[in-house]
């Protein structure tokens, strides 16, 4: 028993867990020290490079010309868009409520993939988007004081961008594998942040080391790291138990949170995270047990329609 629970494969995944539920607090100093421009422009830099570095050893192909108009779309949405979305948004979001808004990203990406990808749309799906949909209002109105917080919104923009990125890599995962299109769209999205460099090297300047820390570890670890060591465990383990570590990730960085940044949830927040990752598991084992059994093989190393920080 002891040897299961110390495999590297779930070794790698809990990594996996902890690492991107760790990343929504380190935004929340590298913001604090870095600004919104600098902080995403310093992550996606560090990770493509770290990515591209590991690229030889895990021998990963070069992009086919006809796939660069989907890698390009993957990187503007799931790597530029997310991550300036996501910084902006912590600037006045919690990161522990910003990780329960992110979790309904699946939403948005199996939306996507029923309205272009000719995926059925079921009762499940429906009901299960309609609940995480309610629960992210439900999160959204408890960080206003008369509403909808402009921030939390933000926020659901970046869960909407990421939704595009796991329908845009969909067909990418037919004939590379999910390390490959994460170090596509890692290297793609940083040329989109390229008009960020002077603001980069402002704030750069003026930082202090705490929030050049964090930013270096956002790139090295949630960012670069982790889509490896996911790669690594999801080609190694059941979907299903893939997947359901992915729903740790919002109460992981509630706990990281409070105990780095001393952060307390509303109740209000907890309920509708709660709400909202009821919905997600409702889509997902709809569409776990209505695999057809027949149905083209899609590489397991990226997390379908998964939240990641």
């Amino acid at each position: 028993m002891s040897a299961r629970i110390t495999s590297p494969r779930l070794l790698a995944l809990v990594g996996t867990v902890v690492l991107w539920a760790s990343a929504f607090p380190a935004i929340r100093v590298g913001i604090d020290g870095l600004g919104v421009a600098a902080l995403s422009f310093l992550r996606l830099l560090i990770a493509a490079v770290a990515l591209l570095a590991v690229a030889p050893f895990a021998k990963v192909r070069l992009p086919r010309r006809g796939d660069l108009p989907l890698i390009t779309l993957c990187g503007a949405t799931g790597m530029t868009a997310y991550q300036v979305l996501l910084n902006w948004g912590e600037v006045h979001v919690e990161a522990g409520t910003a990780s329960l808004l992110i979790a309904i990203a699946p939403v948005f990406s199996v939306l996507l993939g029923s309205l272009f990808l000719g995926e059925r749309l079921t009762r499940d799906i429906v009901v299960g988007s309609v609940v995480a949909l309610a629960g992210a209002a439900v999160v959204s109105l408890a960080q206003g004081t008369s509403g909808f917080s402009v921030s939390a919104l933000v926020i659901l923009a970046a869960a909407v961008v990421q939704g595009v990125y796991h329908f845009a890599s969909k067909p990418l995962l037919r004939h590379y594998t999910g390390l490959e299109v994460a170090t596509y769209a890692m290297v793609v999205g940083t040329v989109f942040a390229l008009p960020l460099i002077p603001a980069t090297w402002h704030a750069t300047v003026h930082a202090p080391a705490s929030a050049l820390a964090a930013a270096a570890y956002l790139g090295l670890l949630p960012s670069a790291l982790g889509f490896v060591i996911w790669a690594y465990a999801v080609a190694r383990l059941p979907l299903a138990v893939s997947t359901a570590a992915l729903y740790l990730v919002p109460p992981v960085a509630l706990i990281v949170s409070f105990v780095w940044l001393a952060e307390v949830p509303r109740p209000i927040a907890l309920a509708g995270g709660a709400i909202s990752v009821a919905g997600v598991i409702l889509i997902s084992r709809h569409k776990q047990n209505h695999h057809p059994a027949n149905a083209p093989t899609v590489d397991a190393s990226e997390p379908q329609g998964a939240a990641c920080a």
